[in-house]
């Protein structure tokens, strides 16, 4: 069975709030023990000869003040405030004649015990553990060095309930420390897989490229001397195609340094991506048709001249669109999204913005705005996601375009 998730307001009370809880709910128990309640014919244990007088009310007093600072001390000094917590437990104890520290004013002790282990490190638990046991030990040894009786069993079981709540400490401590190390892992291969993913469309785009360099390269051979303005347009597509895709290549470099390749993986996955021809914004119509007929209407506005795009920074406006109204799809609750494409001098810019419940651009683990945010960094732009204030989810992405990219624009509209 899983353990029932705190509700999130108490995750937000601290620690020493529920060590301090822990201590007067013990006291309070320790007063209900030595009094008689109502349906019993006497008390469960009979009270000490000081137990309301004044010397065992200042006692009380003094107890309750350490223990108090102690759970005022628990975040900043954990040693320290179990030191305070044990001596107001044996100043309380001594209060009541017992021959042994009682297991409701080791309660708070053990609340203690917990969240040090569960919450420092493994060298601080232990040092934590054995001071409590210690005290424990001291406390018999001194009552029987002094001839006086002792309550062994007593003893073991507080000491026992100390254990226990150190082991469920720590065990807590390992589990949050699992838990962040498999998350790592995780975020680490999402980058990696997307860097892959990139890098493998790339590939692609390259290959096509120098496909349509060879083709107009040989059309200018063969009518260079009899078409030269033919051959020259033809050369001049060339130098645009050739100038991109190098400015892709610098771009890219970054994916295919820092990507921990599998080979074998990343033949098989380039060969089957082969099958599949590159995308654009071209096709981003295509994409707003196909999800408003799944159920999500996908409002489309096109701001600034639209003009033709490097194809990765192209592709990747294209993914970051598609991963977003994927998301809006699965996560946001919402009829509608918006997508805004804005043609900039030197940026393009994308806005997906939607209604939802504010969960829009999210999913549990989270890989999905890696990745859009990994594509982002390797063109140097800029990516924003998170709620709105007015409610729903924005994602932006801004991204500058090459220079290349404007100059054969103009070359283009000249010709």
């Amino acid at each position: 069975m899983h353990a029932m998730p705190l509700p999130p307001r108490l995750k937000l009370v601290p620690p020493g709030a529920w060590v301090a809880l822990a201590w007067s709910a013990s006291t309070a128990f320790t007063f209900l023990a030595r009094v008689r309640l109502p349906g019993e014919e006497a008390a469960n244990e009979l009270a000490a000869t000081q137990f309301y007088r004044w010397d065992g009310l200042v006692v009380l007093t003094i107890a309750c003040a350490l223990a108090l600072l102690g759970s005022m001390w628990l975040h900043r000094r954990p040693l320290g405030a179990l030191a305070l917590l044990l001596t107001a437990a044996a100043f309380l104890t001594t209060n009541l004649a017992a021959v042994a520290i009682q297991l409701a004013q080791f309660l708070a002790v053990d609340l203690a015990l917990y969240f040090i282990a569960a919450g420092r490190p493994r060298r601080t638990g232990v040092a934590a553990l054995c001071t409590a046991l210690a005290v424990l030990v001291g406390w018999e040894s001194l009552r029987l060095l002094r001839g006086w009786g002792i309550g062994t069993l007593e003893e073991l079981t507080v000491a026992l309930t100390a254990v226990v709540a150190w082991l469920l400490g720590d065990a807590s401590h390992r589990t949050r420390e699992y838990g962040e190390t498999l998350r790592a892992r995780a975020a680490t291969q999402a980058v990696t897989d997307e860097r892959l993913r990139i890098a493998r469309e790339m590939h692609d785009m390259v290959a096509h490229s120098i496909g349509i360099i060879a083709l107009q390269a040989g059309a200018a051979a063969r009518v260079v001397h009899t078409q030269p303005d033919a051959a020259r347009e033809a050369m001049t597509a060339v130098e645009t195609a050739g100038r991109e895709t190098l400015s892709g290549l610098r771009r890219m470099l970054v994916a295919l340094r820092h990507a921990d390749q599998d080979r074998h993986r990343a033949r098989a996955a380039a060969e089957a991506d082969r099958l599949h021809p590159a995308e654009g914004l071209a096709d981003l119509d295509r994409l707003a048709a196909a999800t408003t007929a799944a159920g999500v209407q996908v409002d489309v506005h096109w701001k600034g001249a639209r003009r033709q795009l490097p194809p990765d920074i192209d592709l990747s406006v294209f993914r970051i669109v598609q991963e977003s109204i994927t998301n809006v799809v699965r996560h946001a609750a919402t009829p509608a999204c918006r997508v805004t494409v804005d043609y900039l001098e030197e940026h393009v810019a994308v806005e997906v913005t939607d209604d939802g419940r504010g969960r829009g651009g999210t999913t549990d683990t989270g890989f999905g705005l890696v990745g859009m945010r990994e594509r982002v960094a390797l063109l140097h732009g800029e990516f924003t996601a998170g709620p709105r204030p007015e409610g729903g989810f924005r994602v932006t992405a801004r991204l500058p375009v090459p220079g290349t990219a404007a100059t054969a624009t103009a070359a283009t509209v000249a010709a």
